[in-house]
């Protein structure tokens, strides 16, 4: 449709809601469908995080904010940065958005010019390219296979790196992996980075609180701090507080990053939501000991699902250190036919059938950009969770040369 912007063109729907979207829509008619595709915690928002929202509503606090975030939500995030991390920002070096993703794409609009290079290792979380090629940069991906724990290596990072090169996206732990950069592992790629002063670094934290075995969770800044001027520590509520429907991202860098964020803010949708707002204000500054036990509970999860999938046939399935994701290989199904006689080429047609067949919805690893493998989100009951890995067993099972 001649109507439409180009720009359109150069992107398509994020596969992770699509899945989402009919999974749902099966269930409404009536079909028994596990869904495994929103990377949403099950648990439900803490108890004192709600009431702050409801003071909120019935205190008048239901206004327009400045744009880029109350001082109180501003201040809780630079006191988190200190404590938890060791960073030391200051309010105006701050910004909320409605979510990570637009806090992302805020600072992608702001810095890319046609042209500018944005490095994206692969497995990716699916709004990267797309993002960059809105803001009419060019996604480098740079792909970084199981063998290597679905990890940049400082070499792959050397070598993408041009004259070009704008930024490079960090996300640890990943969205879809799960693999999380030890200090030893994060502090080689800085080392990269500190060569080629004209990189800067965004590093998108959000599942910081969600790693196991002890793992010890780092940030580009905090490891090297001569990065500290050149990078984005990008965070937010959504998943360590279940807050993912409050819409509540944030990040600090550079004054001048973040004041032009807020100007790409100011002309696009204004303020976050205040009564989500003073709900972060609480998040950030109340009770944090319900997260290890939380965490502790993916833990478990995470165990469960990479034991049953690596006990279906053709399946194999990388534990990883973090977040709430699993991304198994269906590489020993791929030219095996369905019990409908479907024959199986990409893990595109894995997922289809699997969902046709059993019921479970799951998203391809072609949408983040490494095939053949599919993602599950295990942010969901135990039980659901050992009904749809016996179904992908028995679907895996099925299948006949």
């Amino acid at each position: 449709m001649s109507f439409l912007a180009q720009r359109l063109s150069r992107i398509k729907p994020s596969p992770t809601i699509a899945v989402t979207q009919k999974a749902r829509e099966l269930k409404a008619a009536g079909r028994d469908v596990i869904g495994l595709g929103a990377g949403e915690p099950d648990f439900d928002t803490p108890e004192n995080i709600a009431d702050a929202a409801i003071r909120a509503i019935r205190g008048g606090d239901t206004r327009y904010t400045n744009v880029d975030g109350t001082p109180a939500l501003k201040q809780a995030i630079c006191a988190k940065f200190k404590r938890e991390n060791g960073l030391e920002y200051r309010p105006e070096q701050v910004t909320v958005g409605t979510g990570g993703k637009q806090v992302l794409y805020n600072a992608l609009m702001a810095t890319l010019n046609p042209g500018d290079e944005v490095i994206i290792p692969a497995p990716y979380w699916v709004s990267y390219p797309d993002m960059v090629e809105l803001a009419e940069g060019t996604p480098v991906i740079v792909p970084c296979p199981e063998a290597r724990n679905f990890k940049l290596q400082p070499a792959d990072l050397e070598k993408a790196i041009t004259p070009k090169t704008k930024w490079v996206i960090l996300n640890s732990p990943s969205n879809p992996t799960g693999a999380a950069y030890s200090r030893a592992e994060m502090k080689a790629i800085t080392d990269v980075l500190v060569r080629h002063p004209h990189v800067w670094v965004m590093t998108d934290d959000m599942y910081e609180h969600l790693v196991y075995d002890g793992f010890e969770f780092v940030t580009p800044a905090q490891v090297e701090p001569s990065l500290y001027e050149r990078t984005l520590t990008v965070n937010g509520v959504s998943k360590a507080y279940a807050m993912t429907g409050w819409r509540i991202g944030y990040a600090a860098g550079p004054v001048a990053l973040i004041k032009a964020m807020g100007v790409i803010q100011s002309q696009s949708t204004s303020n976050p939501s205040s009564v989500s707002q003073a709900a972060a204000v609480e998040a950030l500054n109340g009770p944090q000991d319900f997260i290890p036990a939380r965490a502790e509970s993916f833990r478990q999860r995470r165990d469960l699902v990479v034991s049953m999938l690596n006990q279906a046939k053709g399946i194999t399935c990388h534990r990883p250190e973090g977040a709430f994701y699993v991304y198994p290989s269906c590489a020993g199904t791929i030219g095996k036919a369905t019990k409908s006689g479907r024959r199986i080429e990409t893990d595109n047609d894995f997922v289809e059938a699997l969902l046709e067949e059993e019921g479970v919805a799951v998203v391809q690893g072609t949408a983040f950009g490494l095939a053949p493998f599919f993602r599950i989100s295990y942010a969901t009951s135990t039980e659901e969770l050992e009904e749809a890995c016996h179904r992908i067993q028995r679907f895996c099972a099925s299948l006949r040369d």
